[in-house]
């Protein structure tokens, strides 16, 4: 993929704390208009990677680019067209949620200052927070901070937005209005670079995954892409459980030993699924049904990092 099709582009970015280098080597190409999920445990390098993305930290070595601009060179030009929630939002205590934002937009040299008042509160209405627009931040809670974030953002037009765990202290109605979001901020043409550590959220709304471990990327590409890399597997629902493991060890498979009617394996390479169907059939193995899946994004994780991850918040 060329440059000028990538929102993001990094290479040999490392970054290093005395003798502890928490980000090495690192190659990101997040393609334009894309939903790229940054995953990793914590400790693997994602936040230090976006504050270095986003010139808040200094690289040790490498080259970063944003929407084509040489970071930190371009900083001036880049940064007016991305909007970021990095570590949690910050607001003065006893403004309130619209004050807030219009004292921030007033600090934007490009905003302009007779439209202020109508873009805030479309941002407001946009995150869903028209309703507490005028209480004071202090009195807002961590889901509502995190919507006044995520409207600081959106004050005007960008072409890229950087969200560090956009979805923190949301409750499920919230979470899914954040993704509802993620998903029209794409659609309306923008780049959303996404760093979560909820994996079912991820698969739900990105096109495209980064995934970090011990400050280096170990994979990226499209989600489906990285499914596919994974080992699938084959669930045979048959009251003949033991006559169904047979014929799938026959097959140089190895089935697993669950006690209800169902027997699961993983599919070798080159194996394909009707080729099981019709060894059980002609062994006369009464088939209830038959699925075929590939790796979820969790067994992908797994393999790649070694460690768990929180799938569900």
């Amino acid at each position: 993929m060329s440059s000028a099709e990538l929102a993001i582009e990094t290479h040999g970015l490392s970054k290093t704390f005395g003798r502890q280098r928490v980000v090495d080597d690192l190659a990101l190409a997040v393609p334009r208009g894309s939903v790229f999920g940054f995953l990793g445990p914590n400790g693997s390098g994602k936040t230090t990677t976006i504050r270095m993305l986003l010139g808040l930290a200094s690289a040790s070595a490498g080259e970063i680019r944003l929407l084509g601009g040489r970071i930190p060179d371009a900083v001036g030009e880049v940064l007016p067209r991305v909007g970021a929630l990095v570590e949690g939002p910050a607001f003065y205590p006893f403004l309130s949620g619209r004050a807030n934002l219009r004292r921030l937009d007033s600090a934007d040299r490009y905003a302009s200052s007779r439209t202020r008042a109508a873009r805030v509160d479309a941002a407001l209405d946009r995150v869903g927070l028209s309703h507490a627009a005028d209480k004071a931040a202090h009195a807002y809670s961590l889901g509502m901070k995190q919507r006044l974030g995520l409207a600081n953002a959106l004050l005007t037009p960008r072409d890229l937005l950087v969200l560090d765990e956009p979805t923190n202290g949301l409750d499920p109605q919230g979470t899914r209005e954040v993704r509802t979001l993620i998903r029209s901020l794409a659609d309306d043409g923008a780049t959303v670079f996404v760093s979560s550590h909820l994996l079912a959220e991820i698969e739900q709304v990105c096109t495209h995954i980064g995934v970090m471990s011990t400050g280096r990327l170990v994979a990226q590409g499209s989600l489906d892409d990285l499914r596919a890399e994974g080992i699938a597997h084959v669930t045979v629902h048959t009251p003949d459980r033991d006559q169904a493991r047979g014929v799938l060890a026959s097959l140089g498979l190895a089935p697993d030993h669950s006690a209800d009617d169902t027997v699961v394996a993983e599919l070798t390479p080159g194996m394909p699924p009707e080729a099981v169907t019709e060894a059980l059939v002609l062994a006369g193995v009464r088939v209830r049904g038959l699925a075929v899946a590939g790796a979820s994004l969790e067994d992908r994780f797994v393999a790649l990092t070694g460690e768990g991850f929180d799938v569900a918040g």
